[in-house]
């Protein structure tokens, strides 16, 4: 039986919205910063708040985390990314698979009790990879950087919380990915809808089609997210974390504005990542929002022609002069930055011109 939390997935929820988004810690300074900001929501990214003990996060620490952003005036819109070490065999298909799928159930149960309404989560075995985190920007802002050619010389994010730190010691393909993903639908999806939360899929950053450090990539272009859909067997709580920057990274505006029609009216977009790049697969460039492949308050007015209803976020976002790293630093200094804080008020300004 379908949970009643589970019609938070309809119409009865707010309409779009801003909310401060990645956060990796939360504490005053950053409700400080969304407060300011005039935002009203936030969205965490693996918080070091939550310890996940015994390989899940307790119901007893997700209230707590609530109760914290609440006591700010503020709704803790969703939370992303279980640590690696709940989750990393599930996508290799390891030997601990069955046991931390037990886990990912349990903080299924728990995030859905504790009153938080959407979970995201990915299936990159080897993470976001990037080969420059250094790039020259607009006016000299730093922004990250692929480059396929230079791939094999490494991750230039090895040592970031989620990326790997040991090598695979067998590849793992895109045939067995596939099958490793249906085997965790078919376990946790009956679990969500039983308890009426959603499950957000992130793409696979960057979207190409050979081993990035041992291990394929399966959601790499907007036909391989439909195919996920379709997997899902029309379930109500799976959904898509629409990464606008990683699906622009597979083909620029038409990437984007495919997966907004695929699965937009279908109400299977639960949240969105605000982002872009210059240039796609097999080379690209993070940027700031305009002035990348897609043109922002067009996807946003195509976004609200679909019938989305969920929040929007700020993602990666380039370094401006006098901020610190904005991606591979993850304390309050490097978040509050002057670049998220332009990504945020151009996205508001979007939003305001839809009326």
């Amino acid at each position: 039986m379908t949970h009643p939390r589970a019609a938070a997935s309809g119409k009865d929820r707010r309409s779009m919205r801003v909310a401060l988004g990645h956060v990796e810690h939360f504490d005053e300074s950053i409700a400080t910063f969304a407060r300011q900001l005039g935002l009203t929501g936030v969205q965490l990214h693996t918080p070091s708040n939550l310890t996940g003990d015994g390989g899940r996060w307790s119901l007893a620490e997700l209230v707590a985390l609530r109760e914290e952003v609440e006591r700010y005036g503020l709704v803790l819109e969703g939370l992303e990314n279980v640590p690696r070490a709940h989750f990393d065999q599930i996508q290799r298909g390891g030997p601990r698979r069955d046991e931390q799928i037990e886990g990912f159930q349990a903080t299924v149960r728990n995030v859905a009790a504790a009153g938080i309404p959407v979970l995201g989560y990915n299936f990159i075995a080897t993470y976001v990879w990037r080969t420059d985190v250094d790039a020259a920007g607009r006016g000299g802002a730093r922004v990250t950087a692929f480059d396929l050619a230079r791939a094999a010389e490494g991750n230039a994010l090895r040592g970031y919380k989620l990326s790997p730190d040991e090598s695979l010691t067998e590849p793992v393909t895109a045939e067995q990915l596939w099958a490793n993903y249906g085997y965790f639908l078919d376990a946790v999806l009956p679990v969500a809808e039983e308890v009426g939360l959603r499950l957000a899929l992130h793409p696979d950053d960057p979207p190409v089609g050979v081993p990035l450090g041992g291990a394929e990539r399966i959601f790499v272009s907007p036909e391989s997210l439909v195919r996920a859909m379709d997997m899902a067997g029309g379930s109500p709580v799976w959904g898509l974390d629409l990464c606008l920057g990683t699906v622009s990274e597979m083909g620029g505006e038409g990437a984007v504005h495919d997966v907004v029609d695929a699965l937009g009216p279908k109400g299977q977009i639960f949240y969105v990542h605000f982002r872009d790049v210059q240039g796609s697969v097999p080379a690209f460039r993070e940027c700031f929002l305009g002035e990348g492949n897609y043109k922002p308050a067009e996807v946003m007015r195509r976004l609200a022609r679909v019938g989305f209803d969920g929040f929007v976020i700020d993602d990666h976002v380039p370094a401006m002069i006098f901020d610190e790293d904005t991606w591979v630093g993850v304390g309050t200094g490097s978040y509050c930055s002057r670049g998220r804080a332009h990504a945020i008020g151009y996205l508001q300004g979007a939003l305001d011109s839809l009326g």
